[in-house]
């Protein structure tokens, strides 16, 4: 049994990425090409929508800070939904905030050109997670926790 072309494969965010990502600027529609013909006479624009789940594609520029290839850290990723996904969490710095996104599927794809060619996937989600808060990730419970034995200590 053959699997078709363009299958979408199911995959949880933290098997993905496991280091998780980082949204660089804004969600945008993703729009079609639209040649000067088009603009000149006034043409609207017109944004794409998913053939699969009839969905609008929205895209993002993400940032994977597991990869250790500089080149292939940075991509873009299609959000599908009727209405622009908004990022659930605050700026790490202007422009950059860590996201976790749900409904993620990986689509195989040979990716480069000419002779560097590779295996590459084309990342799809339907928005994004709620936001964590601090204690549920260990960071700020691990802290409080050095500051109290530090405290008992004294």
């Amino acid at each position: 049994m053959a699997i078709a072309k363009g299958h979408r494969f199911e995959i949880e965010f933290d098997v993905a990425f496991p280091h998780g990502l980082v949204l660089v600027g804004e969600v945008a529609p993703d729009t079609e090409y639209q040649s000067k013909e088009d603009r000149a006479s006034g043409r609207p624009v017109r944004q794409r929508i998913d053939e699969t789940t009839g969905k609008r594609q929205w895209k993002g520029t993400v940032t994977d800070p597991g990869e250790t290839n500089p080149k292939r850290a940075s991509f873009p990723i299609t959000l599908l939904a009727d209405v622009q996904p908004v990022p659930t969490t605050a700026e790490a710095l202007p422009g950059m905030r860590p996201i976790e996104l749900e409904g993620v599927t990986a689509e195989p794809k040979v990716m480069g050109q000419g002779e560097y060619k590779y295996q590459g996937f084309a990342f799809r989600a339907t928005g994004f997670k709620a936001a964590k808060s601090p204690a549920a990730t260990g960071k700020s419970a691990r802290s409080e926790s050095t500051n109290d034995t530090a405290t008992k200590a004294a």
